[in-house]
C-alpha cells in the first residue's frame, strides 16, 4: 500500500520518537538500523539498504511517496502507547 506525505511530515515523525525507536523499530521489523533512518530521509546506503520512498521536491520539504508503510505504521504505533 503506498502512501504520500510531506518529507518534513516524514521528519516530524521520525523526531517525535522517544530515544532507541529507530533500533527497537529495526529490531522488530528485523531490518538494519541504517535501513530504517534511510526511510527517515537517511543516506547511508552503505549500511543500510533502500526503504522504497520516492521524494519529489517542493514545499515542505517536498512530497514522499512510500511504497510500503510498515516503518511508518511502527513508528506511529510506537508514539501511540
Amino acid at each position: 500500500m503506498t502512501k504520500t506525505i510531506t518529507f518534513n511530515k516524514l521528519r516530524e515523525i521520525k523526531d517525535s520518537l522517544p530515544e532507541g525507536s529507530i533500533q527497537r523499530i529495526a529490531e522488530d521489523l528485523q531490518l538494519e538500523v541504517e535501513t530504517v533512518r534511510n526511510y527517515f530521509g537517511g543516506t547511508n546506503f552503505d549500511e543500510g539498504q533502500c526503504t522504497g520512498i520516492h521524494v519529489e521536491q517542493g514545499p515542505y520539504g517536498g512530497i514522499v511517496e512510500l511504497d510500503d508503510t510498515t516503518i511508518l505504521d511502527h513508528a506511529i504505533s510506537i508514539l501511540e502507547d
